[in-house]
């Protein structure tokens, strides 16, 4: 918790220069965003550059794994000899544990005179060295410190805490004008709204730079009552709105905004999706298709306006328009084409309209998926040959499609029906090689023998593990990485949002650093979802990046994090579990969000409903009142016993394990009846439940790619088929 030295009430803004100095900030909020950048970029204060190679050689960044006590021992011995950088690393982690401990005399004996010898941290090594002050009651020695900072650093990030702690009101109005994305920033703002709602220049500096942060919706509520808005700063709140998934709130305000191809966009679909004002929302699609004839958004528009025709042959000119113009777009425009043809029994055209897609747009996403449901059909119907026709190409034309290592695998299933053995073991060593992030590597690298574990001997498997260690950034500054790496979480944050000034469009690099400070925070959904959806960029030159980014390990091990490992560890062990089934269930479940809760009420990591957490507990001797489903520790001890439940109730499948944790265990055992189980392939393929069938496939391809990527016999394993797959780093 941050201290305040003086608690000084914060004035209103008032006066008619004081109004003036905060409006002009506002007009130029850009630029000084931009030259903030530039300060960060370029300040004068940092070394060489930070790089995995570099990381490598430090003693210091593994330790911050290590709890406050096991490392204190080493921290003090590579203070005290080393000559290299980590010696000035050492002492200030060091004196940041003593800190954490209120230890202060030690810390400021390791701080003293650091600030020379460590010029990346300078500023908040002056900062750590108030805040020691501060707890042996020597209040201006810390207040002076921190008028050091803002004196001598007055263009770093650090100098916006600075200001904050010092809580003077002149300086607080410095801090919102050269510092308004630092998150400190946004707190003086909001204590400031607190007196004074009436501030529209301050609430959109919230609008945006704080989007993303609790409370902006009630923000951006009350300022939208304002009468003085500019044009742009309408759109700064529909973006700030619409970030927010407030779509009808979005779309008001982007009407008020520029006319541009996204705006116009996103008023139309914002009316769409809430249902309301339905004819104004086709008029804005039909004005940008009229102004932006050319705007990727327009085919977009195109194919809503199609949706949302009064008849079915209303929407063909749509779909056609889409399929001349919008190449990207026309496998979509052919599929709802042939669908509307096959509703007017006009199978002719609808047949064309399907050849047309396999013929030209064979590349599509939507090619893929009618190519596989006619292999799905020949398959049914025994024609092996002909299934494995169909699906083939997709593993070729469809690289990128969910559906390509799904079919490579099925063509190997396929060829050994047909008895051709050297084919199918081409096909499965073919999905481990270009897929190997896949559901279905696993299972090919299953049936060609290899130590990856199957669905009977899953459970008893306890794979080596080497322990994650925090990646290099790929964006920010040296002394947001330094600290990123030395595990200051709380003061990285700051210095990251201070930097960070591109939400609305990351690039590849800031996204992902964006994604590792969420899970440094333990905004785990949010930064696995951050860091997936890299995958979803299309513009080359960020598929490009993307590319190289997705080839380094530690973009796959940020996606497949590996938080709660004591907890995991200590259950899965006491249940026998293989701790990587665990940690990829929970995956699944709640993508490590504690207090997850679901529609139905289950809670927590394991996502365990009371009622069933009430059936366990006197199993275990346990008071169910004592539990608390948000607590990490209580939700893996009840999910791993009712994992462990569902392996014994299916002799230790763990398939059936799976899907009987999802769908319940009278779902499993009717469809053991009704399903084929000679195959367990072909038993997944045939439960009827679309998200149990997913789910069984998600949570076992997370396993595999826990496996693949924390384990080092396996990650060589892997890399021996593929070329594209990510070496571990030796330990």
């Amino acid at each position: 918790m941050l201290k305040q030295l003086k608690k000084n009430p914060i004035p209103i803004i008032a006066g008619a220069g004081l109004a003036a100095f905060l409006a002009g900030a506002m007009v130029s909020a850009p630029e000084i965003g931009k030259s903030l950048g530039q300060w960060l970029k370029h300040g004068s204060n940092h070394s060489e550059q930070i790089s995995e190679a570099t990381k490598a050689t430090s003693a210091v960044y593994p330790l911050i794994s290590q709890s406050l006590p096991e490392r204190a021992a080493k921290l003090a011995q590579i203070a005290q000899n080393s000559r290299s950088a980590d010696r000035n690393r050492a002492r200030y982690l060091l004196a940041s544990d003593y800190i954490e401990r209120t230890q202060a005399r030690k810390a400021l004996s390791l701080l003293e005179g650091l600030e020379k010898d460590y010029p990346i941290l300078a500023p908040y090594i002056l900062l750590k060295q108030a805040q020691a002050q501060d707890m042996l009651g020597e209040d201006g020695k810390a207040s002076d410190l921190r008028q050091k900072v803002f004196k001598q650093y007055p263009k770093e990030a650090a100098t916006a805490k600075a200001i904050y702690l010092i809580a003077q009101p002149k300086l607080q109005d410095i801090a919102i004008v050269q510092f308004p994305s630092h998150p400190l920033t946004w707190e003086i703002i909001r204590q400031r709204l607190q007196i004074n709602p009436n501030q529209p220049q301050l609430q959109l500096i919230l609008a945006k730079y704080a989007a993303d942060q609790p409370g902006i919706v009630e923000v951006l509520d009350d300022l939208t009552k304002q009468f003085t808005i500019k044009l742009e700063d309408w759109e700064t709140i529909g973006t700030a709105y619409w970030t927010n998934n407030q779509f009808e709130k979005a779309a008001k305000a982007y009407a008020r905004a520029p006319k541009t191809a996204r705006n116009l966009y996103r008023i139309g679909r914002g009316l769409q999706v809430a249902g309301k004002e339905q004819a104004k929302a086709i008029a804005t699609y039909q004005q940008l298709v009229q102004k932006f004839p050319e705007a990727k958004e327009t085919g977009t528009a195109l194919l809503r306006l199609a949706e949302m025709a009064k008849t079915r042959k209303d929407a063909l000119p749509y779909l056609d328009q889409v399929i001349n113009q919008f190449p990207d777009l026309a496998g979509k425009a052919l599929v709802e084409k042939a669908k509307i043809f096959q509703a007017l029994k006009d199978n002719q055209s609808a047949e064309q309209a399907w050849q047309l897609l396999i013929a030209k747009y064979g590349n599509s996403d939507e090619a893929a998926e009618y190519r596989w449901k006619i292999a799905q059909e020949k398959a049914k119907a025994r024609d092996y040959a002909g299934a494995w026709q169909w699906a083939e190409p997709i593993t070729t034309n469809n690289p990128k499609s969910i559906l390509a290592p799904r079919a490579g695998f099925w063509v190997g299933k396929w060829a050994t029906n047909l008895g051709k053995q050297e084919e199918a073991k081409a096909a499965y060593e073919y999905v481990i090689g270009e897929f190997p992030y896949s559901y279905y590597a696993w299972r090919s690298a299953a049936i060609l023998g290899l130590n990856v574990g199957n669905f009977n001997t899953l459970r008893q498997m306890n794979p080596e593990i080497i322990p994650p260690q925090r990646p290099v950034p790929t964006a920010g500054s040296e002394t947001f990485k330094e600290l990123y790496l030395l595990g200051q979480d709380r003061d990285a944050w700051l210095q990251w949002e201070t930097e960070f000034q591109n939400k609305d469009q990351p690039t590849v690099a800031e996204q992902f650093t964006q994604g590792l400070m969420q899970l440094v925070r333990g905004e785990n959904k949010l930064g696995i979802d951050t860091i997936s959806k890299l995958e979803d960029r299309e513009i080359p030159e960020e598929q490009a990046q993307y590319q190289t980014l997705s080839q380094q390990v530690t973009y796959w091990q940020a996606r497949y994090p590996f938080p709660y490992l004591q907890e995991i560890e200590k259950w899965s062990t006491d249940r026998q579990l293989n701790p990587l089934l665990v940690t990829a269930l929970i995956r699944q479940e709640s993508r490590f969000e504690s207090r997850a809760k679901s529609v139905a009420n289950a809670s927590g990591l394991m996502q365990v409903l009371p009622s069933t957490a009430k059936w366990i507990a006197p199993q275990i001797k346990l008071d169910f009142k004592t539990i608390n489903l948000e607590n990490p520790n209580d939700n893996v001890m009840l999910g791993t016993w009712y994992l462990d439940h569902t392996h014994q109730q299916y002799s230790n499948n763990s398939l059936l394990a799976i899907a009987s944790y999802n769908a319940g265990p009278g779902n499993v055992s009717k469809w053991l009846q009704t399903l084929p189980t000679q195959d367990p392939d072909e038993f997944v393929e045939k439960i009827p439940f679309d998200e149990t069938k997913n789910y069984v496939r998600q949570v076992l391809g997370n396993y595999w790619n826990y496996l693949r990527l924390y384990n080092p016999e396996i990650s060589a394993l892997v890399g021996q088929y593929s070329k594209t797959h990510p070496k571990l780093p030796t330990q």
